[in-house]
């Protein structure tokens, strides 16, 4: 949980930890967790430090119960700015919410491109990417509501859409994962198995993220994932 303020930075040095096939799980789930850091006392932050702490603080609050809405003035209360100071960083709150989108997108994608680097086997490809993506939303619960949609409800509709856009690519990667999965053991239509598998999986996720939000992040979304996968998976 980001009790200050969470690194909104991908480290390049962050690597695919190794995974158990058996379970689909990694057995270090840091390199999906974001960092905690402290600014360190300056009185003024040094250049492009602002938006990130704005970002992180946004992170945070989405994290505290009934933050359906988190407002300007309130997210600029916490900070101890004025609300102009925000604007000086960001055209609009939409836009601080785009800021949050990218490093959900670059953080899952990164990990999700060094699977398919590293793995051979579709199968455990894709008990790997659902491993990720999960992982993620537990460790970053701000981020989480955000993925679902919960944090943006009243927010511009682009936001939605671009979340909806990123779901589309898990599934498009699950489908290549499985299709090569199918292809391997034979089957007859492995495009037509991979789309109906890929689908399931990419609502199942969804639907794990959104039971973790909306519980109160008390349902974890990596609960009995191992046996929900070889459900799922065969």
């Amino acid at each position: 949980m980001c009790k200050n303020r969470c690194d909104l930075t991908p480290t390049p040095s962050a690597v695919m930890p190794d995974t158990n096939p058996d379970d689909g799980l990694p057995e270090h789930d840091a390199a999906v967790a974001v960092a905690l850091e402290m600014s360190g006392g300056r009185k003024r932050p040094r250049p492009g430090e602002r938006r990130i702490q704005i970002l992180q603080t946004l992170a945070a609050m989405l994290e505290e119960p009934g933050a359906e809405r988190v407002t300007t003035a309130a997210l600029a209360a916490r900070i101890q700015v004025s609300e102009a100071a925000l604007y000086r960083h960001f055209a609009s709150k939409a836009q601080m919410f785009e800021g949050l989108i990218d490093f959900i997108e670059q953080s899952v994608f990164g990990l999700v491109n060094q699977i398919g680097e590293r793995e051979a086997d579709g199968r455990v490809q894709a008990q790997r990417v659902i491993a990720v993506l999960l992982q993620f939303g537990e460790k970053n619960r701000g981020m989480a509501r955000v993925m679902v949609g919960d944090a943006l409800v009243f927010e511009n509709e682009r936001l939605l859409a671009r979340m909806s856009q990123f779901f589309d690519r898990i599934e498009s990667q699950l489908r290549q994962s499985l299709r090569l999965a199918a292809e391997a053991t034979g089957s007859a239509t492995p495009t037509v198995d991979a789309n109906i598998q890929a689908s399931v999986l990419t609502a199942f996720c969804v639907g794990r993220l959104q039971r973790y939000a909306r519980s109160g992040f008390k349902r974890l979304p990596t609960e009995q994932l191992d046996a929900a996968q070889r459900v799922l998976l065969g």
